[in-house]
């Protein structure tokens, strides 16, 4: 394979000023929201060791970037920021200080087994809060989430709902074991209603449980989740119970309208054991984040403690808020030898008084009538109608 010159590898995407502009814009937002939630900012290496954060990430093995060290090591680039901030978090420095809130805002690499247009390399925004076990936390990481897009003005956010060990047992429920449970979780992941439903075919002989699992991929309000609920089982009850108290919190808040719950929704991220939630906007044909409860995450950690948080795509996020001005304004300076130091002095004035300003030696511009019109105010100190 011949690699061309201006080529970049499969999935790498080179960002040009205006969208640097909005990035440079939303972390500051996000950021400063987060702080404002009480979270502390973290960042992690970009090359973790296969052995731990590659194998406990849930992302496939093949999305993996590996490379070896001088010493024979097996590494890999991030694949996500959960992972490696429960590894963190499970250190001497951090697990003494329970709970903690860290936030984040990341790349992470994902490798693209063939060209569709998705990237191998794109940055994530969220947090994690570790050390709380109760549904109380689970509520704060999704009203900050919600919060951080007002705050990118995000339009007509949506959240859907789900439990993962509820759904489980719900499963388990209608005398499915744990591999037949999967697969069906499996088309519930990828949304496929008629996959779904041919293997509920397959694997349930009774009439009425056929149809009463089939229903499951059509609940949109917590009250329809009442009819799969084994009211004789205090595991689903208490499950239950907590997502309804969770519901309480969320609508007192303001999020009455905007919440989903869906009891078939759940995660292709596996470390997920509790509570699971997905973001959507308009604008982006894709979810705009997700998160959830992931306390068996910090067992493998050595850490026996609640863990919850979400994180946001900033490339989706950027579809989905508002467009901005592209070329908002600035003062363009031409000069030559003769009158630089002027000319730095006037830049430095203008700045001073808060103006975007461009220092160019006039002489390096070939078309300058082409080049000044990128600007929307021009002052040429270069020996032509000095300004």
């Amino acid at each position: 394979m011949t690699i061309q010159m201006f080529e970049k590898p499969l999935g790498m995407r080179d960002d040009f000023p205006s969208i640097v502009k909005r990035k440079s814009k939303l972390s500051k937002v996000g950021i400063k929201i987060m702080e404002q939630f009480g979270y502390e900012m973290l960042q992690t290496p970009s090359l973790e060791y296969y052995e731990t954060i590659g194998k406990i990430s849930a992302i496939a093995d093949n999305q993996l970037f590996k490379l070896l060290d001088n010493q024979g090591q097996t590494l890999v680039l991030r694949p996500d920021m959960t992972s490696p901030i429960a590894r963190v978090a499970a250190s001497k420095l951090l697990k003494e200080k329970m709970p903690v809130r860290l936030g984040y805002y990341s790349n992470v690499f994902r490798a693209q087994l063939r060209e569709g247009g998705r990237p191998a390399e794109f940055e994530q925004i969220g947090v994690e809060l570790i050390g709380d076990e109760s549904l109380y936390a689970d509520a704060e990481v999704i009203l900050l989430a919600t919060e951080i897009l007002r705050g990118l003005k995000v339009e007509s956010g949506r959240i859907v709902i789900g439990h993962t060990q509820l759904l489980q047992e719900v499963l388990r429920g209608y005398g499915l074991d744990a591999a037949l449970a999967e697969k069906l979780r499996a088309e519930m992941v990828a949304k496929n209603k008629v996959a779904y439903e041919n293997m509920v075919d397959t694997l349930v002989d009774d009439a009425e449980a056929k149809s009463s699992l089939k229903m499951i991929m059509n609940t949109t309000r917590l009250e329809d989740w009442q009819q799969w609920i084994d009211q004789t089982d205090p595991v689903q009850r208490s499950l239950y119970e907590d997502i309804r108290k969770l519901k309480t919190i969320l609508d007192r808040n303001g999020l009455a309208d905007f919440v989903t719950y869906d009891l078939s929704f759940t995660s292709h991220m596996t470390y997920y054991t509790g509570m699971v939630f997905e973001i959507y906007g308009e604008g982006s044909g894709f979810p705009l984040g997700n998160g959830g409860r992931y306390d068996g995450l910090m067992k493998q950690f050595g850490l026996h403690v609640g863990a919850t948080g979400f994180s946001l795509r900033v490339d989706r996020l950027l579809e989905a808020m508002p467009a901005e001005q592209e070329n908002p304004e600035q003062t363009l300076i031409l000069y030559n030898e003769k009158n630089e130091e002027n000319a730095h002095k006037e830049a430095e004035k203008l700045r001073t008084a808060g103006t975007r300003v461009t220092l160019q030696f006039a002489p390096a511009v070939k078309a300058q009538e082409e080049f000044s019109s990128l600007f929307s105010k021009v002052i040429r100190m270069d020996g032509e109608n000095n300004g």
